[in-house]
């Protein structure tokens, strides 16, 4: 079969893809919200890092 693998392995990995899907989807609206609110609390500032 194709790269070696079992048709069915493909099926697997087929449905992992699709489930992760959403959670990719999930995070990247995290991640962009993080961003802003990283941006925002920037603003008035001389730079200076704040851990």
């Amino acid at each position: 079969m194709f790269l070696g693998l079992e048709w069915y392995w493909w099926l697997v990995i087929l449905v992992l893809l699709i489930v992760s899907i959403p959670f990719k989807v999930k995070f990247m609206k995290w991640w962009n919200q993080r961003e802003k609110e990283k941006k925002k609390g920037q603003t008035g500032k001389w730079g200076e890092e704040d851990d």
